[in-house]
C-alpha cells in the first residue's frame, strides 16, 4: 500500500496537512510498516530517548555555541532588514520601469534620426560637386544675364524650370526658382531696353528670338512690345531736335522719320514674316493673326497721324518762304514710305494749302497794317510836292525794267512810277509784292480763289480807309488837296488794282489753272468762268471810292489777257468730262510745280521783277531836306 494511503487509513481526518506532502512521514511510515511487533512496541521507548538524547545535544551545542546563535540572529536580522530595503527598491524599480522603457523607446528613435541624418550627411557629402553646382545657379545666371550671355541664360532657366516639375516640394528648389525667375525678369528688361537703343537687323533677330524663348509674351504681345520700344526709340531722336526754329525742326524730323520709320517697318517685317501683308487675306486668318496684323497697321496710321500733326504745327509757326523746300521734302518721305505701302502724299497738298493761305493772309494783313500807319501820318499837301517829282523817277525805273528783263530772260513786272506820289499806296504795294513773293515758290492752285477772296478784302478795306481818311479831313482840305485825293484813288483804281491783278496772273497762270481742273484749251481761250475765279471784283473793291472817281469805272479787263479772252463762246470750248477725269489736289500740285519750273523765266514773279516803292524823296531828288518817311521797304 502507498505510504499516503496507509497515512489516510490510519489517522483518517486527523492527519496533518503537513504530513501529507511530507516525503519524511511518508518514509518514517514506510519504515513501520516494514517492522516488527517487538520492534513497534519498543518504537515509542526508543523515539522518547532519542528526543531525550537530542534536546541534550541541543542544550549543548546551545551552551558551547550561543555566540555564533547570537551571531547568526544578528545576521538573520540584517538579512532580514537588507531583504526588506531590497524589496523596497525592487518596488521603486519596478515603478520607474515603464518611464525608462518610454525613455528607451525615444532613445532608439533618437537614434534611428541620427543614423539617418548620418546617411544623408554621407551622401550629401558624397554629391557635394553636384549639390554646389545647382545651388550656384542663380548666381551663375546673374552673371550670364549682366555679360549678355543670353544664351547660356536661357539654357539655365529652362534646366530650373524642368528641376521645379520635378522637385517642387524642396523648399530650396523653390527659393532657387523665384530668384532665377529674378534674374529672368531682369534679362527681359535688358532686352527689351537694347530694342529702344540704335541696333540693326540682325541684333533685333537675336533679340525677338531669346523673348520668344522665355515665353513671357504672346505673339501679339511680342509685336505690340516691339513696336513700343522701337517707338520709344524714335521718339527720343525726335525729341533731341531742337525746336527754336520751326523750319530746321521740321527738316530735321522729317529726315529722322525718313530713315527710322523706314528702318524700323523693315525691320518688323523681317522679323516678323508672316506680316508682310498687313491687309490682304487678314480676314480669313485666326483672331490672333488679326490682332497682329492690326497692331502693325494702327503703328503705322498713328506714325503717319503724328508726323502731319507735327508738320501742321511747324506750318503754323511759320517757315518763312521755304514751303517748296518742305513740300519737297515731305514728298520724297512720303515716296520712300511708298516702297513698302504706306504712301501718305495725298494727304500733304491740304497742309502747305492751309499754310500757304495762312501765310499769305499774314503778309497782307501785316501790308493792311503798314498802310494804315502810313495813312495816319499822311498828309495831302505832301503829294502835291510828291507828284513834281514822281516823272523824275519814270525814266530810271523804265531804265531798270529793261535791265532786270534782260538779265531775268522774261517780262519784268515792276511797280508803276505813280505809286510814289502816295506813301500809303507804294507801302501797300510793297507788302503785296512781298506776299507776293512769299507765296511764289509754293503756289498751290486750290488757294487761288482764296488768294483772290483776300485780296478783295484788303483792297476794299483800304478803299474804305481811304474813304475814311478823305471824310475826317474834308473840313479842312483845300481845292488842290482835293484834286490830290481825286488823284489818289485814280491811281489806286487804274494802276495799284491792276498791278496786283496783273502779278495775281503771273502767280496763277490761266493754262496751268485750266489743266489742272480737267480743261483743255483750244483755239481762242478756256472756259470763261473758270477764269472769272482768278478776276478781282473791281466794282466792288472800289466801291467806297467811286464819289472821288472823276469817270464811272469803266469795266476791268485783265491786262494779261486779249479782249478776245472776255466773250469767247462757249463753242470755243472743248470739254472732256466724259473722257477726262480731273486729277487729284496732290496730281495738280505736283503738275502746277512742274509747269512753273519749266516756265519760270517767263512768268515768275522774282524779286527782282517786283522791286519795293520807296516813295522817301531824298534832298538829291527834290532840293529838299527829307521830309516824308519811308513807306516801305526793298523786297529782299
Amino acid at each position: 500500500m502507498d505510504p499516503a494511503e496507509l497515512l489516510s487509513v490510519v489517522f483518517g481526518n486527523l492527519l496533518p496537512d503537513q504530513w501529507k506532502s511530507s516525503s519524511d512521514a511518508a518514509t518514517y511510515v514506510d519504515e513501520l510498516s516494514s517492522m516488527g511487533i517487538d520492534r513497534l512496541a519498543r518504537e515509542p521507548e526508543r523515539l522518547h530517548e532519542e528526543k531525550s538524547q537530542i534536546l541534550s545535544e541541543t542544550r549543548d551545542l546551545a551552551f558551547h555555541n550561543y555566540k555564533t546563535f547570537i551571531e547568526t540572529a544578528e545576521c538573520s536580522k540584517e538579512v532580514f532588514e537588507d531583504f526588506q530595503s531590497v524589496e523596497g527598491h525592487l518596488d521603486g524599480l519596478l515603478d520607474k520601469l515603464p518611464r525608462f522603457s518610454e525613455s528607451c523607446r525615444g532613445l532608439g528613435d533618437v537614434a534611428k534620426d541620427i543614423n539617418s541624418r548620418r546617411r544623408l550627411n554621407s551622401l550629401t557629402l558624397s554629391r557635394h560637386t553636384q549639390l554646389l553646382e545647382i545651388l550656384e545657379i542663380p548666381q551663375l545666371m546673374d552673371t550670364c544675364v549682366r555679360n549678355s550671355y543670353y544664351e547660356e541664360a536661357l539654357e539655365l532657366a529652362a534646366y530650373v524650370r524642368l528641376m521645379k516639375q520635378k522637385f517642387s516640394s524642396i523648399a530650396i528648389v523653390s527659393d532657387i526658382v523665384a530668384e532665377v525667375d529674378a534674374c529672368s525678369r531682369f534679362m527681359l528688361q535688358q532686352l527689351l531696353q537694347q530694342l529702344r537703343g540704335p541696333i540693326q537687323l540682325p541684333a533685333c533677330l537675336k533679340i525677338i528670338g531669346y523673348l520668344r524663348r522665355q515665353e513671357v509674351f504672346s505673339e501679339v504681345e511680342l509685336r505690340l512690345k516691339f513696336l513700343q520700344a522701337r517707338d520709344s526709340w524714335f521718339q527720343s531722336q525726335v525729341n533731341s531736335v531742337p525746336t527754336d526754329n520751326a523750319y530746321q525742326h521740321i527738316s530735321k524730323v522729317i529726315e529722322i522719320c525718313r530713315v527710322y520709320i523706314f528702318d524700323v517697318i523693315t525691320q518688323y517685317r523681317a522679323i516678323f514674316s508672316d506680316d508682310t501683308e498687313p491687309m490682304i487675306g487678314a480676314s480669313s486668318g485666326s483672331k490672333e493673326q488679326q490682332s497682329a496684323c492690326g497692331v502693325f497697321h494702327s503703328w503705322l496710321v498713328a506714325k503717319v497721324s503724328w508726323f502731319l500733326s507735327v508738320l501742321r504745327a511747324d506750318l503754323s509757326a511759320g517757315v518763312g518762304g521755304r514751303l517748296d523746300s518742305l513740300l519737297g521734302q515731305c514728298m520724297y518721305f512720303g515716296l520712300s514710305l511708298g516702297r513698302i505701302g504706306t504712301d501718305f502724299r495725298a494727304l500733304l497738298p491740304a497742309l502747305f494749302q492751309e499754310a500757304a493761305l495762312t501765310t499769305f493772309q499774314r503778309n497782307i494783313d501785316a501790308a493792311l497794317s503798314a498802310f494804315r500807319s502810313a495813312l495816319a501820318h499822311y498828309t495831302l499837301a505832301s503829294s502835291i510836292v510828291l507828284h513834281a517829282h514822281s516823272t523824275l523817277l519814270s525814266s530810271t525805273l523804265a531804265a531798270s525794267s529793261s535791265s532786270a528783263a534782260a538779265s531775268g530772260g522774261g517780262t519784268a513786272t515792276l511797280a508803276p512810277s505813280q505809286l510814289l506820289e502816295f506813301p500809303p499806296l507804294a507801302s501797300l504795294s510793297n507788302g503785296v509784292m512781298g506776299a507776293f513773293n512769299d507765296l511764289r515758290p509754293c503756289a498751290p492752285l486750290a488757294v487761288a480763289p482764296h488768294v483772290v477772296s483776300c485780296l478783295e478784302e484788303c483792297l476794299l478795306s483800304v478803299a474804305s480807309s481811304l474813304h475814311s481818311y478823305y471824310v475826317t479831313e474834308s473840313s479842312s482840305v483845300t481845292s488842290n488837296e482835293t484834286e490830290v485825293f481825286q488823284r489818289l484813288c485814280a491811281v489806286f483804281v487804274q494802276t495799284l488794282v491792276p498791278l496786283v491783278q496783273s502779278n495775281l496772273d503771273r502767280l496763277f497762270p490761266r493754262d496751268t489753272l485750266l489743266h489742272a481742273v480737267g480743261h483743255v484749251a483750244t483755239g481762242v481761250r478756256a472756259d470763261s468762268d473758270v477764269l472769272q475765279s482768278l478776276m478781282l471784283d473791281v466794282g466792288r473793291v472800289c466801291t467806297p471810292l467811286k464819289e472821288h472817281l472823276k469817270a464811272p469805272l469803266p469795266p476791268f479787263v485783265d491786262p494779261g489777257v486779249s479782249s478776245a479772252a472776255t466773250s469767247v463762246s462757249s463753242t470755243s470750248i472743248r470739254s472732256d468730262t466724259a473722257s477726262h477725269v480731273p486729277p487729284t489736289e496732290a496730281q495738280a500740285l505736283q503738275s502746277a510745280s512742274s509747269e512753273r519750273e519749266q516756265s519760270e523765266a517767263d512768268r515768275t514773279i522774282a524779286p527782282t521783277e517786283l522791286p519795293a516803292v520807296d516813295a522817301t524823296i531824298t534832298e538829291s531828288q527834290s532840293g529838299m531836306p527829307d521830309a516824308l518817311p519811308a513807306s516801305g521797304e526793298r523786297t529782299q
